[in-house]
């Protein structure tokens, strides 16, 4: 059988196959219904230094071919997570990572720092591109200044393997990439959603409720192979790819675009097994070719 695991930084992945921030809890929400142990890795929910309630409802709607939210980063805060959440996923061999948001360069680090504690997370992802929040999030992933500042912060704080979510509401992302890169990011994981919008021409409004939210699923996945074949050529760290990933075949355009690793997303909410289907079908299409190993199709596509 085919070889499937790779690496982030120093990070090991049994396989390439993650989940995303944001679509599959801290995991243990789906414990019941997907063997966690096959996945390479769970990315649990945004995770920040205070706790956030989020937006206000509604916050999601359906669109032809994916969703819109403006969730807003709900979650109990780090401090909730490193005590109450963190305990019960030691009992899983997968690797954890933390996404890690904050309205500012000294919010980030000090979350990334309490997670930097913990023995068992081995990488946190830093969220500077969530199109959902008023301060913070994607205000300091649309510039390089921005971005450079939210990293450099984090690097002075935390020892670990560092990903970086990257924005596509930018004119140039591989701009991004390299500037985080150069600041000290490990890895960088993109495509987070693309801003949109929906109208309720019934109430004659628009449906989400701060008027616009974040664009997932399989409509944008042409535009996230293309920023991920794109960023994979311009920086020398690993590049891990999300957006509209459904299939092993989806997955497997992202890794030969040149991504390391790639994340399943909205998938999540049509079928929670869709990862592990995806870990499966890219071990299957591995061996029906005689391929050896799943580092031997990343980056062939020019």
């Amino acid at each position: 059988m085919a070889q499937l695991n790779t690496h982030i930084g120093r990070l090991e992945l049994k396989n390439p196959v993650m989940t995303a921030s944001g679509t599959f809890g801290y995991g243990l929400e789906f414990a019941d219904l997907v063997d966690l142990n096959r996945l390479g890795g769970i990315v649990v929910k945004g995770t920040t230094l205070n706790p956030r309630q989020g937006n206000d409802y509604p916050r999601m709607a359906e669109t032809p071919m994916g969703m819109l939210n403006c969730v807003g980063l709900q979650n109990k805060g780090v401090h909730y997570f490193a005590e109450h959440i963190y305990p019960q996923l030691t009992a899983f061999d997968t690797q954890f990572v933390v996404n890690v948001s904050g309205s500012s360069p000294e919010d980030y680090a000090e979350c990334a720092a309490v997670v930097d504690s913990l023995d068992g997370i081995h990488a946190i992802e830093l969220n500077i591109s969530c199109p959902n929040v008023k301060h913070g999030g994607m205000a300091f992933g649309t510039t390089t200044e921005g971005a450079k500042s939210v990293v450099e912060a984090v690097r002075r704080r935390y020892s670990k393997t560092l990903i970086v979510k990257l924005s596509p509401n930018v004119t140039d992302i591989t701009a991004i990439a390299r500037c985080v890169e150069d600041a000290g990011a490990d890895a960088v994981s993109l495509i987070n959603t693309l801003m949109g919008t929906a109208v309720d021409i019934e109430r004659r409004r628009r449906t989400l409720s701060i008027g616009t939210g974040g664009l997932s699923g399989p409509a944008v996945k042409p535009i996230a192979l293309r920023m991920v074949s794109d960023v994979a050529k311009a920086v020398s760290i690993p590049v891990i790819g999300l957006g509209g990933i459904r299939t092993a075949t989806d997955a497997i355009e992202f890794l030969m675009c040149g991504a390391s690793a790639v994340q399943i997303g909205t998938a999540n909410f049509i079928d929670p097994q869709t990862s592990v289907k995806v870990v499966e079908g890219i071990g299957q299409w591995l061996d029906s070719h005689h391929i050896a190993s799943v580092s031997d199709i990343i980056g062939v596509i020019d």
